[in-house]
């Protein structure tokens, strides 16, 4: 008998970035407008202004290769930060010759430059493959991407940007 998760997890989220409309569909539906959108042969940026409570900007770069979609947020003053980076894991796809998808399998890392990364939401990625809404296979995909990344941004001194150049990604930030 499976005993049934006791951390609430959501189903995954998805997201939509829409390269000809300028637009992005959050995971609750919100369309918002997207200020840049720049594509590379290895992913997809976007920048666009935010009415989030802790931050007025964000700026993301879709790694499909990687099974990463790396984020810098543009906080409001005094809101404290943790990290430099926020990085999901999860699967990014190209629909269309203009639109893009992710689909966030939970797992997170928190970048903070030159000094460490630290991988979160564990107990989420559990209990929603527990609960049925990820598969054993995506699961582990999860979980041998998110080792992967960290194993490459330690090596490269904590450095996400760093870790990407050698694999030939410069990520450019606003």
């Amino acid at each position: 008998m499976t005993q049934a998760s006791t951390v609430h997890v959501h189903p995954p989220k998805i997201e939509l970035f829409d390269v000809a409309a300028k637009t992005n569909t959050d995971p609750k539906g919100f369309v918002r407008p997207v200020e840049v959108y720049r594509e590379e042969p290895w992913g997809l940026y976007m920048g666009r202004h935010s009415d989030h409570a802790s931050f007025h900007y964000l700026e993301s770069w879709l790694l499909p290769s990687l099974s990463l979609r790396a984020s810098k947020l543009w906080y409001n003053p005094g809101i404290e930060q943790w990290q430099d980076v926020y990085v999901d894991v999860g699967v990014f796809t190209r629909d269309s010759p203009t639109l893009w998808r992710s689909l966030d399998h939970y797992l997170d890392l928190l970048v903070r430059t030159g000094r460490d990364v630290r991988l979160v939401d564990i107990d989420e990625l559990l209990a929603a493959q527990t609960d049925g809404l990820l598969d054993a296979e995506q699961a582990q995909a999860a979980i041998e991407h998110a080792v992967a990344a960290v194993d490459g941004i330690a090596a490269h001194g904590y450095s996400l940007e760093a870790w990407l150049t050698t694999l030939g990604m410069t990520l450019t930030w606003r």
